[in-house]
């Protein structure tokens, strides 16, 4: 099992930018899959895309990567912000981090333990260490 980071990547990108707003998983795996067919690749199954995005919202927030965003910052109960474990997701997962290609495969060498906060960690250390 491996994880379709490019949909985490644009979750943790929503979060980043959804101060005031409602955190909606399925418009942006919608929004997602235009993009994917713009950019000419093929058009995923759009119902289950929507279904992991929903999915990816729960264990990102279970595996503390993203926390409910405190009122005084906008919050509303139903927005994230990232928490320092989701900003280093997100700077690692990201095509800008010099290495994130390889840090995809360390994570999906790891399976669906891969987001496990732990494991997370141990691999996020190392990364950083090597570069």
């Amino acid at each position: 099992m491996s994880y379709n980071w490019d949909l985490i990547l644009r979750l943790l990108h929503e979060v980043q930018n959804s101060a005031n707003d409602t955190f909606k998983p399925r418009r942006y795996a919608e929004e997602h899959a235009q993009a994917m067919e713009a950019a000419g690749q093929p058009l995923p199954n759009l119902d289950h895309l929507r279904a992991e995005a929903s999915d990816y919202e729960s264990l990102l927030f279970e595996g503390k990567f993203i926390a409910t965003r405190p009122t005084d910052e906008g919050g509303t109960g139903e927005n994230f912000v990232l928490t320092e474990r989701g900003a280093q997701l997100l700077r690692l997962i990201d095509a800008s981090y010099p290495n994130s290609d390889g840090f995809r495969q360390q994570l999906d060498e790891q399976g669906e333990a891969a987001l496990v906060p732990e494991i997370f960690d141990d691999l996020a250390a190392k990364a950083a260490v090597s570069n």
